[in-house]
């Protein structure tokens, strides 16, 4: 019996706030695709400034080439998409640095992509950052935050417990 349990997989995965700024229901996101919760269900933060950091230890599993977004993987399989900005594809690649690579491993913390907050503010059409769960099918229920403020590596933005 006391095998069982401790062998179990931890059954919630707690996600930190992995930009400074302010928090945004996903439904608010002014885009229909990241609104209808069609890439996932999270939430989205209006950033203060250009850093990105992981919001939990996991693998980085995509780096996209026009290094506006990034996957990442928990150890219990939640896969999470980081998506800077609206529209910011079309920027291909200009204004962000990627501090990571497919494949690598991150800490809670460590830093993934800067980008320069002015310049996507001029050329995009929104710099709010969806965070979202990509693969809703291993959730069972999600929680999100109440805070309307979200500090980098402090402000716990959601907690996704397994099925």
């Amino acid at each position: 019996m006391f095998k069982k349990l401790f062998s179990k997989k931890e059954s919630v995965e707690q996600l930190l706030a992995p930009i400074n700024g302010q928090v945004i229901n996903i439904e608010d996101v002014p885009d229909p695709v990241f609104a209808g919760k069609m890439m996932g269900d999270g939430i989205a933060i209006l950033p203060e400034e250009g850093l990105v950091v992981s919001p939990i230890d996991a693998e980085v599993i995509q780096v996209f080439h026009t290094k506006h977004a990034l996957g990442l993987r928990t150890k219990n399989g939640i896969e999470l998409l980081i998506h800077i900005g609206l529209e910011t594809v079309n920027l291909k690649g200009e204004g962000f640095e990627v501090h990571v690579a497919e494949g690598q491993r991150v800490k809670a913390g460590d830093k993934l992509v800067t980008f320069d907050i002015d310049f996507l503010k001029s050329n995009a059409p929104s710099i709010v950052t969806p965070i979202v769960v990509t693969n809703g099918e291993l959730v069972e229920k999600m929680e999100k935050t109440n805070n309307n403020q979200a500090t980098i590596n402090n402000t716990e933005i959601m907690s996704v417990y397994l099925k």
